[in-house]
């Protein structure tokens, strides 16, 4: 049974158990307004058209440019090289020396937020040259084995006859870009940068799914066929002429090129063994270090990350118990406890129970939406949508996100894993705040159609990193629990608090893989599913992002509160967060202190 049993979230108890969690940011004094410098404008947008034009693929999904530019962009995927790094990492060197003049100068607030933005991003980017490899290029989570399949049946746009003509120019790349990340994967196993053994597994398991279908049923042709039988201004002799052209790519081209890294993978395979932690590598613990300071934007180290976790396990499980209890859960561990409750909720297997799920899914993203007109005054203009996870990631992916399309053309959508034969339904209800309503849909879709944004901000293409976003998504499962969505709802109350117990979890085994020794069946053990383990040993770090981030935003929410006394309110704070978009933390901190001060000011 693949029960997560946790998606992010925690209350301030956390913050007077001995750890600061970031020193509280003192409300300014009411500024003046600055008036925008228009060289930073020029300068600013014009750096980001030359960072987006190294990133096609991430043109693509944001839509970034228009016209004949965004057309060429379409066609093309990014090196998977050294040089183009080193292109990358001169760029921001450039962009960080340009930012500091600018820093130094006037700046309104929102030129000051956008600069101190991409000079945490640029930084980042910078400070983690030296553990280029410590990641597995062919990671489960995101190697090019899945973001190929992933980008072109999901993100690429299928409007018009021209998009056909882009697509099938990509498959034409892809074989030359898997042989790059195969050399990219080979040079770091050289240096002993190797990934445990059973995350290379689960990119051979990967690859050989990619290869069994013959290429006429492969994804790349299936999904060609699909999306482009509504095109109006593609006829039918171009689309099957397409369709025949995506085939032959795909079996004299893309086929013997996954070969190729399936074979690369066997070559590997005896070298891995099965330690976890990125500590194993050379200069794991500084690559660990960096990992956990970017994704959590904490200045927390590993042993206080810890011991957050351990503590909050500890009290949620307290709260679990008293629910269980009501339910006539008495007996056992809470883990044990959960697993009778979840298998007592499970559906018939036939018919086949799915679509009813994602059409519950559906429901309580629209009963959301109704739930959150009393507390948010911003919401997004885009619809959102919850589709089932696609069957080549469905095994390995876990609920996720993805904005809607900028001209409209694909809405936001939350994606749900439903392999089976068994189901999470405890966490159905906290799932779809988290993913949806009011989580990352309305601050990703919203921050999208920020006309006062600059276009690099509001498509997120300088960000505040994990923190940020995953720390507001758990920041409104919280804030679901204080506002009463839950009322009537003991199992749907239980599944929020197994989702706060997840991410406490998550901290515990995070760090105890990476920094303590733990070996991979002892993270299972804590609680953890295998998947989820598996996703931690591949991206250390970002699994802690959530919960500190929320944190923060609390910890953010009472200053102002405590500031503002009945001047204080729900939307008005919200406001300020979403507004902000996706900022590191720090920026917010000082975001929500200046609007503190100017609310002061204002009565």
């Amino acid at each position: 049974m693949s029960l997560r049993f946790g998606t992010v979230l925690l209350p301030l108890a956390i913050i007077t158990a001995g750890v600061p969690v970031q020193a509280a940011v003192a409300a300014p004094a009411a500024a003046p307004a600055i008036a925008p410098v228009a060289a930073f404008d020029k300068w600013s947008e014009g750096f980001a058209d030359d960072y987006m034009r190294l990133n096609p693929e991430y043109t693509t999904a944001s839509q970034y440019f228009s016209g004949a530019e965004q057309d060429q962009l379409d066609r093309l995927l990014a090196p998977v090289t050294q040089a183009a790094r080193d292109r990358q990492a001169a760029l921001a060197r450039e962009g960080l020396a340009r930012l500091d003049v600018f820093l130094a100068g006037p700046l309104s607030a929102t030129q000051r937020a956008s600069a101190e933005t991409m000079r945490w991003t640029l930084s980042n980017e910078l400070a983690g040259r030296p553990f280029q490899d410590h990641l597995f290029i062919f990671s489960q989570l995101g190697g090019p084995q899945v973001a190929l399949p992933r980008l072109m049946t999901q993100l690429h746009p299928m409007r018009r006859a021209a998009d056909v003509d882009s697509y099938l120019a990509r498959l034409e790349l892809a074989p030359a870009r898997l042989d790059e990340a195969i050399a990219m994967a080979r040079s770091a196993a050289a240096r002993s940068l190797l990934p445990p053994r059973f995350i290379l597994e689960k990119a051979q398991q990967q690859v050989a799914a990619f290869l069994k279908p013959a290429a006429g049923d492969n994804v790349l042709v299936a999904s060609l066929a699909e999306r482009s039988a509504k095109i109006a201004d593609l006829t039918p002799q171009a689309r099957s002429a397409a369709i025949a052209r995506a085939t032959r790519i795909v079996d004299k081209g893309i086929r013997p090129a996954y070969a190729r890294v399936q074979a690369m993978l066997a070559e590997l395979h005896p070298r891995t063994g099965n330690e976890a932690g990125i500590s194993r590598l050379p200069n794991g613990a500084a690559a660990y270090d960096y990992l956990l300071a970017r994704n959590a934007g904490t200045s927390l180290n590993a042993e206080q990350v810890h011991g957050i976790g351990l503590r909050e396990v500890a009290r949620i499980e307290g709260e679990m118990d008293k629910y269980l209890r009501q339910l006539g859960y008495a007996e056992g561990s809470i883990q044990q406890r959960m697993v009778k409750l979840d298998k007592s909720l499970q559906p018939a297997s036939t018919p086949d129970p799915r679509p009813a799920m994602l059409a519950r899914y559906a429901e309580l993203l629209r009963d959301a939406e109704q739930r959150s007109a009393a507390l948010f005054n911003l919401k997004p203009r885009a619809p959102i949508e919850v589709r089932r996870e696609p069957a080549l990631t469905e095994t390995t992916s876990s609920a996720h996100y993805t904005p809607p399309a900028p001209d409209g053309s694909r809405p936001g959508v939350f994606w749900m894993p439903l392999p089976g034969p068994e189901y999470e339904m405890v966490v159905m209800r906290t799932l779809a705040y988290h993913e949806g309503v009011p989580g990352h849909h309305f601050q990703i879709a919203l921050q999208q159609e920020m006309a006062d944004l600059p276009k690099y901000r509001a498509r997120r293409i300088f960000s505040g990193g994990s923190a940020n976003s995953e720390g507001w998504a758990l920041y409104v499962e919280q804030l679901a629990m204080e506002q009463g969505w839950y009322e009537g709802d003991t199992v749907g109350m239980l599944g929020g608090l197994a989702e706060q117990l997840f991410r406490a979890r998550r901290l515990v085994v995070d760090t105890g893989l990476h920094t303590k020794g733990w070996t991979r069946q002892q993270a299972i053990d804590y609680g953890m599913p295998a998947s989820e383990v598996d996703r931690y040993v591949a991206n250390p770090g970002q699994a802690c992002a959530y919960l500190l981030g929320m944190l923060r935003i609390l910890e953010l929410r009472e200053q102002a509160r405590s500031a503002l006394g009945e001047r204080f309110t729900l939307p008005a704070f919200h406001d300020v967060v979403l507004r902000a978009g996706s900022v590191p933390m720090d920026v917010l901190a000082k975001i929500v202190g200046q609007w503190i001060a100017d609310t002061k000011a204002a009565a």
